[in-house]
């Protein structure tokens, strides 16, 4: 599947998207937070298109490795967000089909009841607010193939406007039953993000989503892998073994407890999340990390714009003072961040730090991993990554 950028189609300045990042990531760390139900989102960045139904009917989805489910507005939607497409039309389906609320995949669902005709009816509860409808199946097309899925066929959301940012609902990639690689059987997916910040001209540059055997990591880039940690297993997430940070030459003063799950499983941790666009850092991670690029930054740093909510900033002639980042995972896989990773151009004058803190869980989100490639290897359990060029993938 294709990738495209939420905000390639809008005309936002590089300063407003940072923006509408950093907010939206600030929102959808308090749903991991505050909510127990093992499917959270809230706005997400990278979209992919697919087609559902016979015949055919369009349909485009945020792509989440921090959820399961696989849903879509339908037509009887009521209070439903504003979408770019029409709704999907079950009625003008011939491979629509209801699932019984007997079915494994509608026991499945972490909500779920019986209707009066015993269709499968669910509910998921979100940190921006909830979405209920029925458990279906219907025919799924997508770049290079077809498979019949079960989804949820969303008639009532009580949700803020823009929250789906335009896309009609959301594809799970997580470890739950629901997502659409545990119902495609596959042992392996990849997907690479294309920057954020390009010119006009490049704007709409697509990256893909590989589920299967076409997921794989090629090039001259060194491949680095780690070994995903077991994580609580209602939650879909999935977890790594994030040890350490360092800036330029500097390992920072961080005991590995902090990235660590806490002994009852359901806090702490570390995640990698494709619907989180910029990174959280525990609050145990962000001070050293802070005080650091401080101490090196100190005679470039400038105040950060006005309601801009930034904590560091350089003007933007200072941007090559930046150093870059390293994240330390065990087994000795080291992801470098280059500055244009994590520190960007608000405006013409300031350029900023888009990471924040976190009160407990960390999430590595999409800013960071622009030209990543990431591989999920799910019949090894590990987590491969290797720099490229998203977007001639």
């Amino acid at each position: 599947m294709e990738l495209t950028h939420v905000d390639s189609k809008g005309t936002y300045t590089a300063a407003e998207r940072v923006q509408r990042a950093m907010a939206s990531s600030r929102q959808r760390l308090a749903s991991f937070v505050d909510v127990t139900v093992p499917v959270h989102w809230n706005t997400s960045q990278y979209i992919a298109e697919y087609l559902i139904g016979t015949p055919p009917q369009r349909a485009e989805a945020l792509i989440d490795t921090g959820s399961d489910l696989i849903w879509t507005e339908c037509f009887a939607c009521s209070q439903c967000v504003k979408q770019g497409l029409p709704h999907y039309n079950a009625s003008k389906s011939d491979t629509f089909h209801p699932v019984s609320c007997n079915d494994a995949l509608c026991l499945a669902s972490q909500e779920h009841w019986c209707r009066q005709d015993g269709s499968c009816a669910f509910a998921a509860f979100y940190g921006a607010g909830d979405a209920t409808g029925s458990i279906d199946t219907e025919v799924f097309t997508f770049q290079n193939g077809s498979a019949r899925l079960t989804f949820g066929c969303v008639d009532t959301m009580m949700i803020p406007p823009g929250s789906l940012d335009g896309a009609s609902g959301l594809i799970g990639l997580g470890r739950g039953p629901l997502s659409l690689v545990s119902q495609a059987g596959a042992k392996k997916f990849s997907y690479c993000h294309t920057p954020y910040l390009r010119s006009n001209a490049t704007a709409g540059a697509t990256s893909h989503l590989f589920v299967g055997a076409s997921a794989s990591l090629s090039g001259d880039s060194p491949v680095m892998s780690m070994s995903f940690v077991q994580g609580p297993k209602k939650y879909p997430f999935y977890y790594v073994p994030l040890v350490g940070i360092s800036v330029g030459q500097t390992r920072l003063p961080i005991p590995p407890t902090v990235f660590a799950l806490k002994p009852n499983g359901t806090r702490g941790g570390v995640i990698v999340d494709s619907g989180t666009p910029t990174t959280a850092l525990s609050d145990g991670a962000y001070r050293p990390l802070r005080e650091e690029l401080w101490r090196q930054l100190n005679g470039s740093l400038v105040p950060p714009p006005a309601d801009s909510k930034m904590d560091l900033c350089v003007a933007v002639a200072q941007e090559k003072t930046v150093p870059s980042m390293v994240f330390h995972f065990s087994g000795g896989a080291d992801m470098v961040l280059p500055p244009e990773n994590y520190w960007v151009p608000l405006d013409n004058s300031t350029s900023c730090m888009v990471m924040h803190r976190s009160n407990d869980m960390s999430i590595i989100g999409n800013f960071q991993l622009q030209n990543i490639h990431l591989l999920y290897d799910l019949a090894k359990d590990e987590l491969s990554f290797q720099t490229a060029d998203c977007s001639s993938l």
